[in-house]
């Protein structure tokens, strides 16, 4: 019998800032990050970094 692993993908730092009045620092999104990485997540979505140079710079220090 195989067994099944459900994969948990998370949006919230992508979607999440797409409600108006949401804004996150840097700092804040980290945190969330971490927060969602030690809760076992699969799949972080962080966002569109292309999209702006801040979130270019981001991007490439979460990694």
């Amino acid at each position: 019998m195989a067994t099944q692993k459900i994969q948990i993908f998370d949006t919230t730092l992508r979607d999440g800032e797409q409600v108006p009045g949401c804004k996150l620092n840097q700092q804040e999104k980290l945190v969330i990050a971490r927060q969602l990485e030690a809760l076992g997540v699969d799949v972080i979505e962080a966002g569109f970094p292309v999209s702006s140079h801040g979130g270019k710079v981001a991007g490439a220090r979460h990694r």
